[in-house]
C-alpha cells in the first residue's frame, strides 16, 4: 500500500498505523533525553509539527504505550538498544493546548480547567497508591477552581 501524505494528524500512533508519509523525527527523543534539560521550550511556527512531536515523545516513553515498540520499528530511535529498553517505561503526563482556541479569557480558562480536571481524573488512582510522597499527596488536592462541583456549579460542565 502506498503511503499517503496526511495533513492535520497530530497523533503519532495514528500516523504510523495509517501508513502515512512520516519524516523520521525520533532523533529528537534521543537528543532531548541525552541533554538532561530541566525545562524544554519548543517554539516553532503554526503547523510545524509540535503537537505530533510531543505525541511521538509521549508514546515513546509512556507506560500507557508499553509493548508498542512496533510503532518505532524502522525509525532511527529504534536502532539503539538502550532506547528500545526504555520505550514504554515511564509515567507521562501530557498536556497540549493545541485545541484551546477560545475567543475570550473566560472560555479559555474553562477549557484549560477541563484539561487539568481530566488529567486529575485520569491519574486519580495515584491517591490510593503508595507512590506519592506526603508533599505529593498534599499537592494532589484540586484547588476549588478546578473541582468538579465548582465547574458544574459555575459553568454547568459535566466532565465531557
Amino acid at each position: 500500500m502506498a503511503r499517503r501524505v496526511a495533513i492535520g494528524i497530530q497523533d503519532f500512533k495514528d500516523m504510523i498505523e495509517k501508513n502515512c508519509f512520516y519524516v523520521d523525527k525520533t532523533g529528537f527523543i534521543k537528543e532531548w533525553w541525552d541533554s538532561m534539560d530541566s525545562v524544554t521550550l519548543i517554539t516553532r511556527p503554526r503547523r510545524f509539527g509540535k503537537t505530533l512531536n510531543m505525541s511521538m515523545t509521549e508514546q515513546f516513553f509512556s507506560i500507557d504505550y508499553a509493548g508498542c515498540g512496533e510503532l518505532f520499528e524502522g525509525l532511527s530511535i529504534w536502532e539503539d538498544e538502550e532506547y528500545r529498553k526504555i520505550q514504554g517505561t515511564y509515567p507521562v503526563i501530557s498536556l497540549s493546548f493545541a485545541n484551546v482556541k477560545e475567543i475570550n479569557y473566560k472560555n479559555t480558562r474553562e477549557k484549560i480547567c477541563r484539561l487539568l480536571t481530566n488529567l486529575y481524573i485520569k491519574y486519580s488512582f495515584l491517591r490510593d497508591s503508595d507512590v506519592l510522597t506526603d508533599t505529593g499527596m498534599n499537592l494532589w488536592h484540586l484547588p476549588e477552581a478546578f473541582s468538579m462541583p465548582h465547574l458544574r456549579r459555575t459553568h454547568g460542565w459535566n466532565g465531557d
